[in-house]
């Protein structure tokens, strides 16, 4: 690999997330990199995830920094192709939800995120496997994964659609069973959702996991059991004003449990739906879930 005496940049542009007109989007990053003399070159995302041609860009010419201009998914993909090296990663978010992004309080504003991830400083995250899958903050069964399955099928993109999608299966929602084993402990439950993080939310703003850290060495859980759909959402109320993790996963039986922990099983005796990262998965009946701590390094504002 050539040796690096300066930083720079790959701007990875996905040409069809989230709604964001991306024909300006071009000019403001060579801009940008012209202000801040960076060197900077553009490349397309690609749908396969397949980032050699990356990886060879950055061995033959020395390039340090891949940012990322998409959204969770497309992160997803680029952080599990590349993460093996010497680079740093910044994100400029553009996708539907962008809750990677919103946890490490990268500016929603391109101009702005353009800015950080050029002059911005990286520093380690964590991340997690679902058994060989890579997942860099999110990963759902249930009723959110339903949601990003018809969510991904839809043709056109954005909160609102999303939102619609959210209430027409809030309406049709069923329960899965789940058993879950935790530091030796087996708790089995009927629930709309199993919601396991690393970042506090799922995106848009909407925090899930409200003590989730990117960086503590635990996966913040969240189980939402069978309960009248009237009371539900006042339940949500509850989790995200004043959740904290329970001190046993089984403290809280017969509400909304949110415990913390670096790994954990979950049987999916129902076959729910899964997303990793808002993608849809294929359902997965056992799944072996793991911390990767310090797993890559995240361009973020100063904390």
């Amino acid at each position: 690999m050539t040796a690096r005496t300066e930083r720079k940049f790959i701007f990875l542009v996905n040409p069809i997330s989230g709604t964001k007109a991306k024909n300006q989007l071009d000019k403001l990053i060579l801009d940008a990199a012209r202000k801040h003399k960076a060197p900077a070159i553009l490349l397309p995302s690609v749908a396969s995830g397949d980032y050699s041609f990356v990886e060879e860009r950055i061995n033959e010419e020395g390039f340090s920094d891949i940012i990322v201009c998409g959204g969770d998914g497309t992160v997803n993909q680029v952080v599990s192709a590349l993460r093996h090296l010497p680079v740093n990663f910044g994100i400029i978010p553009m996708g539907s939800g962008n809750g990677l992004a919103f946890t490490a309080k990268i500016p929603k504003a391109t101009q702005k995120a353009i800015d950080l991830a050029l002059t911005g400083k990286a520093r380690y995250v964590d991340a997690f496997m679902i058994n060989e899958r890579f997942a860099c903050m999110l990963a759902g069964l249930g009723f959110d994964a339903k949601v990003a399955h018809d969510f991904a099928s839809q043709q056109t993109r954005g909160l609102l659609t999303y939102t619609k999608q959210t209430l027409k299966n809030y309406f049709t929602a069923v329960t899965y069973p789940f058993e879950i084993v935790v530091e030796h402990q087996v708790i089995q439950t009927d629930a709309f959702f199993v919601s396991i993080a690393n970042s506090n939310q799922f995106g848009n703003q909407f925090t899930i996991a409200p003590q989730a850290s990117l960086n503590d060495g635990l996966l913040d859980i969240v189980v939402v059991p069978k309960m009248n759909k009237a009371i539900l959402p006042f339940a949500l109320i509850q989790q995200l004003n004043s959740g904290k993790p329970a001190a046993s996963p089984q403290e809280r039986p017969n509400t909304i449990q949110y415990f913390q922990a670096a790994k954990l099983q979950v049987r999916n005796r129902g076959n729910a739906p899964l997303h990793i990262d808002g993608e849809p998965v294929e359902p997965i009946q056992h799944l072996q879930i793991a911390i990767l701590p310090r797993a890559f390094k995240l361009i973020q504002p100063e904390s």
